[in-house]
């Protein structure tokens, strides 16, 4: 049986329904059952969501998806400024040929990037 993915909306209105449960004098794994939640599930959820409103959630992850874009653009960065340092150190040519031609790697890899910045680089001296 596949598992369901609970909407952060759902979890926080399971985790109202449950409180409203234990302060009726039901106990809590009574409560958390008749939800249709495991223990485990409602203490992570507990922990990850406890005390938020439906909009909070929404914004936290809003944010989260922000920071995701923002890390990934940050490592893009870090590595374009790297690369050249890297291919100014190294010996990225072939020597097999008397032509200086840039060492292929998989497309997109850094040792490629880089060759093509140094070469863009020559090219606009």
């Amino acid at each position: 049986m596949p598992k369901k993915r609970h909407k952060p909306e759902e979890v926080v209105a399971k985790l109202r329904q449950v409180d409203v449960l234990i302060s009726q004098g039901q106990p809590v794994a009574d409560a958390i059952r008749s939800v249709g939640v495991t223990e485990v599930s409602y203490y992570r959820w507990r922990c990850e969501f406890g005390g938020l409103k439906t909009d909070q959630v929404k914004r936290m992850t809003e944010l989260e998806a922000e920071n995701a874009r923002l890390c990934r653009a940050v490592a893009d960065l870090t590595l374009d400024k790297l690369i050249p340092k890297e291919a100014a150190s190294g010996n990225w040519f072939s020597s097999r040929d008397h032509r200086l031609t840039p060492l292929r790697a998989h497309p997109g890899s850094a040792r490629e990037r880089s060759a093509e910045l140094l070469l863009l680089s020559e090219v606009t001296r």
